[in-house]
């Protein structure tokens, strides 16, 4: 980050670039190749000098989102992607191997939960652990672990894992420390401050915020030295060594699996991460309105959300978030209420499977997201029958009381 606070560094980053013709926005580069007129510099940036080749290893305007997206991390570098769950499979994928052992919190979304399913089946072991205790991570410790993954806030039970004690112990083991930042965004939370590694945000989320673009990033915090990280393969084994893994997690993710972000999709990300900080903070305080009003209805059974004083996690959440609790809760209705006829009756929010959009969004999660993990598993993870997800947005806070006070009813 520079000198200026968060909204006035990214607001003025593209034209601090150099952008072309003194345009205040990054253009979008919709071209697939770049031409060169010297054989020999084509061949310098095939070689690892900067520039661009061809367009799934990145293009000028994903260039200049991964710079932003850099500096709300304060990291050391940034690598896009088509998704979160791109990035997310890129980090795995490209960091792992068979063999090796990753242990993960328990407490994770329903599709990453599947994803590492699928890097399960390929040689991986993974250990589930309740994050919320730096012991249970310890304790799930083997010679062969190599990377420890957790959200920083969890979706939907939000839970918020012992970030900075599991930070501290990664470093004391040189275990790669992945940090999900999706929930809390740079603003809230910096996976760096945490001691991660890596931070990974699906920018389709909260820092695009429009629900109009899919995209997702890797961000290098800097602090992990991949010398000593033996899966980096020779090849991407030269220059300094705190690149080595970000530089493996881009030549596999996006020149060999093609998890490329589209430039239209980044250029519209890039101007809704301009407002990030705004938006966020309208969000937050709604969030903790509905959170406070729900917890006393007495058609509620329970409300998930850090804010409130009875969450098992609500002082870590205090002292690492600044007094902002996120924007995504969990709501579990009381047995007698018909959860979907409570969800057909929602004039003002919005029944929908996304989060962190400028509109509230409701989703019941044993049905969808979480169903093909089977009852089993949804009860270790807390998610009951009558469980739903809101991911709260802009809106004007009585409204969405009163939407919630008449689909009670």
């Amino acid at each position: 980050m520079t000198n200026n606070g968060f909204t006035t560094t990214i607001i003025h980053s593209d034209r601090r670039s150099s952008v072309e013709h003194g345009a205040i926005h990054k253009p979008m580069h919709p071209s697939t190749q770049y031409a060169f007129a010297d054989a020999r510099e084509l061949a310098a940036v095939f070689q690892g000098k900067p520039g661009f080749t061809y367009a799934r290893q990145g293009t000028p305007t994903t260039s200049a989102l991964e710079a932003k997206i850099t500096q709300m991390e304060d990291g050391a570098g940034t690598v896009t992607f088509a998704s979160g769950m791109a990035a997310l499979a890129a980090t795995f994928f490209t960091l792992l191997k068979a063999g090796d052992h990753l242990i993960s919190s328990q407490h994770i979304f329903g599709n990453t939960n599947s994803l590492l399913g699928t890097l399960a089946g390929l040689g991986v072991e993974v250990s589930f652990v309740d994050a919320t205790d730096v012991n249970n991570v310890i304790d799930a410790y083997r010679p062969e672990t190599r990377m420890v993954f957790t959200e920083s806030l969890a979706n939907p039970g939000t839970q918020v894992a012992d970030l900075k004690a599991i930070g501290k112990w990664c470093k004391e083991k040189n275990l790669v420390y992945v940090i999900d930042n999706t929930l809390t965004t740079p603003w809230l939370c910096q996976g760096k401050a945490m001691g991660a590694s890596l931070c990974v945000n699906s920018l389709s989320k909260h820092i695009g915020g429009h629900g109009n673009a899919l995209g997702g990033a890797v961000t290098d915090t800097g602090l992990y030295d991949w010398s000593g990280y033996g899966n980096i393969a020779e090849p991407y084994r030269a220059g300094k060594p705190t690149s080595w893994g970000l530089t493996q997690i881009k030549k596999k993710g996006l020149r060999d699996m093609g998890g490329t972000l589209a430039s239209e999709a980044a250029h519209r990300i890039s101007a809704g991460a301009e407002t990030l900080a705004l938006r966020m903070e309208s969000a937050c305080a709604n969030a903790l309105a509905l959170a406070r009003f729900l917890s006393q209805h007495p058609k509620v059974a329970k409300v998930h959300y850090p804010g409130l004083p009875e969450h098992p996690q609500h002082e870590r959440a205090t002292q690492m978030f600044g007094g902002r609790y996120g924007a995504l809760m969990g709501i579990e209705l009381i047995d007698s209420v018909d959860l979907f006829e409570f969800l057909n009756r929602l004039r003002v929010l919005i029944l929908a499977t996304h989060l962190g959009d400028n509109r509230s969004l409701v989703l019941p999660m044993a049905h969808t997201i979480y169903y093909e993990m089977g009852p089993e598993r949804r009860a270790s993870m807390g998610i009951s029958d009558n469980f739903l997800r809101a991911s709260i947005g802009i809106e004007d806070t009585q409204d969405l009381i009163d939407d919630f006070v008449q689909a009670l009813q």
